[in-house]
């Protein structure tokens, strides 16, 4: 059959698939960024640019501007079509761009299709401004374990929190466990915060719909060792510590939380979860340890960072046979993303007919704790059938 008729044939949603497999280059051209920025007052500091183009790293030496002048600093670079988010730091998130007044701003977007040059200007700097400390309440049914878990694997120290769901209290039941990165991201404060994944809000709501109680784990991540400590190998960002991660949640903080706390510690109710780095990181938690994590959701998993994650999938599969696996990602975070989280999909998953793996692309998804937030509801029900 001629490919023109082919693909005329085919369903809409399976269209994208079939060109990033066929024809890659076609759909993941580089387009060339030029930008100027302008700043209020001279800086010491370098400047970076931080986006979802290079997993938020604010210290980047890929994407550092080059000084033009006392007050004008230039880059260009080669990004994949599509939305891009980014922001302007010194190097640090506590040195991000503000607005005038200190405040935070929205991520800059823009949506690339042709070479775009853009002039962005600073208002003022994130430190220039004296922080104020928010004093977070948290509820009733959230808790901190320990504000400095030792994890003996990487010689650290961790805060560690808990969600309880209401029965716990009031019964002697035993509940699954979901273990969740990026801990400090995951629960709903008062004041409200605008990162956070409010998985304890959720968790209500559907407990309240009469879906299955879980326990959820959440450990914090290293700031600026994140992109290390979730990264089972090494990459331009330094040395991997992700296999010793792995084997602090596997070895060291599952046997306590199962010690301490009533829980059905078998792998069938046994999850892990994360977004981004976490996406990542949990992939190859349950890629290492099937008997441990019996289910895992991949949330815009990072693999671009991590091209030998497809070796180690490919030589688990006959040990994830009893496993399940959910994955999504949006259209908004960029053609690569939903190629590589396919491509970590078709190996467990080739003719599609495994219930226990699903596929997720959405039209609207982007980088972002909101979208993660929506996300854990199907991610959640698929666990808890």
């Amino acid at each position: 059959m001629p490919l023109k008729k082919m693909i005329i044939q085919m369903p809409k949603r399976h269209i994208k698939i079939f060109l990033l497999l066929i024809f890659p280059n076609i759909l993941l051209a580089q387009i060339k960024v030029n930008l100027m920025l302008s700043i209020p007052h001279s800086a010491s500091d370098s400047l970076f640019i931080a986006g979802n183009f290079n997993d938020w790293n604010p210290k980047n030496s890929n994407f550092c501007f080059t000084r033009k002048d006392s007050s004008t600093y230039v880059i260009q670079l080669n990004l994949p079509k599509g939305n891009q988010e980014f922001k302007i730091t010194r190097g640090s998130w506590e040195k991000v761009e503000s607005k005038s007044d200190g405040k935070p701003i929205a991520n800059r977007t823009v949506n690339l299709t042709v070479d775009t040059s853009m002039d962005l200007r600073i208002e003022n700097w994130a430190d220039n401004f004296k922080t104020v400390k928010e004093n977070y309440h948290f509820g009733d049914h959230v808790h901190i374990i320990d504000s400095a878990f030792f994890i003996p694997q990487l010689n650290k120290h961790r805060k560690v929190w808990i969600y309880l769901p209401k029965d716990y209290s009031k019964s002697k039941k035993r509940f699954p466990v979901i273990y969740m990165q990026d801990g400090q991201n995951l629960f709903h404060a008062n004041p409200p915060r605008p990162d956070e994944w409010a998985v304890d809000t959720i968790m209500d709501s559907l407990i309240r719909q009469g879906l299955k109680e879980m326990i959820i784990v959440g450990i914090d991540h290293g700031g600026d060792d994140r992109l290390k400590e979730y990264n089972p190998y090494d990459s331009k960002y330094g040395k991997g510590e992700g296999k010793a991660y792995v084997s602090f949640l596997a070895e060291t903080l599952k046997p306590y939380i199962d010690k301490n706390y009533r829980t059905q510690p078998d792998f069938k109710n046994t999850a892990i979860a994360g977004s981004s780095m976490g996406g990542l990181i949990s992939m190859y938690a349950i890629a290492t340890y099937p008997k441990i994590f019996g289910s895992a959701g991949v949330f815009s998993p990072a693999f671009w960072l991590a091209p030998k994650i497809y070796d180690d999938v490919t030589l688990s599969l006959p040990n994830l046979k009893n496993n399940r696996i959910f994955f999504v990602a949006g259209d908004k975070e960029g053609v690569a993303m939903v190629r590589d989280m396919k491509k970590v999909h078709d190996i467990l998953n080739p003719d599609g007919a495994n219930k226990n793996v699903v596929f997720l692309e959405k039209e609207d998804g982007k980088h972002t704790e909101w979208f993660w937030h929506r996300e854990f509801v199907p991610f959640y029900k698929f666990i808890a059938q």
